[in-house]
């Protein structure tokens, strides 16, 4: 079965929520545009015409063979769970833990997003989420002098990132130990400033870079 391929000439980008999802699930498994619409059994202009309308609004019946290609749920792809906390499934039969080797651990964080900085505070321990990048094995990340991650300057921290995969009951975590340092150097500033993948979500003005240089690394993964 396939669906009608009329549609407006192609934008460049996903533009509304729908098409995002779309896209960034495909990449998230290394998928073209072309094989998923031939996968969930449409025209490869119809997909595209959901990617990148605004507006577009399948059908019921759409949304499920495309959460099913794109090994997600309707409610992922609508953005139902966007407020949610991920995990919130149960668990798998026969599920399979296992330790990540510390290549395995480095591909993992070198995947680069937002990651969880478990910092000591005068309140006590607190855990703050914060846009980063691995640059030359370290991991580093932009705030603001006064914030909470500021606080981690010259102490011993935990940087932990994971993925949850609700639909199919697996996932993984990479948790880093470290000291957390303050980069002065205005020619390191700069390097990370050209080689960060994404700027701070927070915004506003966050000119102090911070650098975790990974001294013991561990991870985990459950598959089914």
């Amino acid at each position: 079965m396939t669906e009608p391929t009329s549609a407006p000439a192609p934008a460049e980008a996903p533009l509304g929520d729908l098409g995002r999802r779309l896209a960034a699930q495909r990449a998230r498994l290394g998928l073209t545009r072309r094989q998923t619409a031939a996968r969930a059994d449409m025209a490869v202009g119809y997909l595209r015409y959901l990617e990148e309308q605004p507006g577009a609004a399948p059908r019921p019946a759409v949304l499920h063979r495309l959460a099913q290609v794109l090994e997600t749920t309707v409610n992922e792809l609508t953005g139902g769970a966007a407020d949610g906390p991920p995990g919130p499934g149960r668990a798998a039969r026969d599920p399979h833990f296992t330790e990540l080797t510390a290549l395995e651990c480095q591909v993992l964080l070198g995947s680069h997003g937002v990651g969880r900085l478990a910092v000591a505070t005068s309140a006590g321990p607190e855990i703050v989420p914060v846009n980063y990048s691995l640059v030359d094995g370290a991991i580093v990340f932009r705030t603001a002098p006064g914030a909470t991650p500021a606080l981690a300057d010259g102490h011993p921290v935990a940087f932990e990132v994971d993925r949850i995969d609700d639909t199919f009951s697996r996932g993984w975590s990479v948790v880093v130990r470290g000291i957390a340092r303050a980069v002065t150097d205005p020619e390191q500033r700069r390097r990370y400033a050209g080689k960060a993948h994404s700027e701070p979500w927070a915004g506003g003005d966050r000119e102090l870079w911070l650098r975790i240089e990974p001294g013991m690394v561990t991870g985990r993964r459950i598959t089914v």
